[in-house]
């Protein structure tokens, strides 16, 4: 016993502070417990998913992006969105790996190592699978505090919309003005954007109508002609300026925007909205 239970000098005193010692440090880890059940490791497949996880506080959780991430440059990359490399992934040890779902299940399917958890993602049809797609992430990662962020962010899109005030103004939503542009129709994110700040979409293809050779429609001076909108907004950083040089005969009002943030379902999209209160927002009246 006594070598057990020192019973005086400094022999004891050392005893007590190393049974000290050990509470603290089995304190200290049952204190980190929750913490660390609470960070899966994650491979994110996408970039709008990374940016996602990151809004959601999460982004410490990844060990393994897309090459076509740039937000975490640092990390191991994983192939691509379509092509996701199984031997990278494997040797991430991951517990969730979130993916597009332009990326068929089969393939996705195949490159997923045992134990480890596969979630599809879309959010690129409406601001309501948006939504629906920022909770499933916030709930497969454990993301802390997610449900007041999803709150908040419902709550300013929608207020952001409303304070755009379309009033039923006819829009053709293109990608550029130039080379081989695209448009978006109300069955895509950007169209639904814009249907939920108040304007007529005029696009009458689902989701995206490409102008190209060959096509029903290949250029933008038809599909303006057949739409008739009362606005042509382009998608590019390029001035507006710029655009109407390319295309001058364009009888319509043309307005450039910033495209990064439409395109990307997420947080994001409240930068969007706010980029078209600003440039497409209500006329003041003139005064007598």
């Amino acid at each position: 016993m006594n070598a057990l239970f020192p019973d005086s000098g400094p022999r004891r005193g050392l005893f007590h502070r190393q049974v000290r010692r050990c509470w603290l440090l089995t304190l200290l880890l049952f204190l980190a417990a929750p913490a660390l059940a609470a960070c899966p490791r994650i491979v994110s497949q996408a970039p709008y998913l990374t940016l996602a996880l990151q809004w959601l506080g999460q982004g410490h959780c990844i060990v393994g992006v897309s090459r076509y991430d740039r937000q975490l440059p640092q990390l191991p990359r994983t192939g691509g969105m379509l092509d996701p490399d199984g031997a990278a992934i494997a040797a991430l040890k991951p517990d969730l790996i979130v993916a597009s779902d332009w990326a068929s299940a089969a393939s996705l399917s195949a490159i997923t190592p045992p134990g480890a958890r596969l979630l599809r993602l879309n959010g690129f049809a409406s601001l309501a699978e948006t939504e629906s797609m920022l909770a499933t992430l916030a709930r497969a990662s454990r993301a802390p505090g997610a449900r007041q962020k999803l709150q908040d962010f419902s709550r300013r899109w929608r207020q952001l919309a409303a304070q755009v005030q379309g009033k039923g103004r006819k829009v053709l939503l293109v990608s550029a003005c130039s080379g081989s542009p695209y448009s978006f129709g109300r069955q895509h994110l950007v169209g639904d954007l814009f249907t939920q700040a108040g304007f007529e979409v005029v696009e009458t293809a689902a989701k995206i109508r490409h102008l190209r050779p060959g096509a029903e429609i290949d250029d933008l001076e038809t599909l303006v002609e057949r739409t008739r909108p009362d606005i042509l907004v382009s998608f590019t950083p390029q001035s507006t300026d710029h655009c109407s040089m390319i295309a001058p005969t364009l009888p319509v009002r043309i307005v450039s925007l910033e495209g990064e943030d439409f395109f990307h379902p997420g947080p994001g999209l409240l930068r969007a909205l706010a980029q078209m209160r600003e440039r497409l927002g209500p006329t003041p009246e003139p005064q007598p």
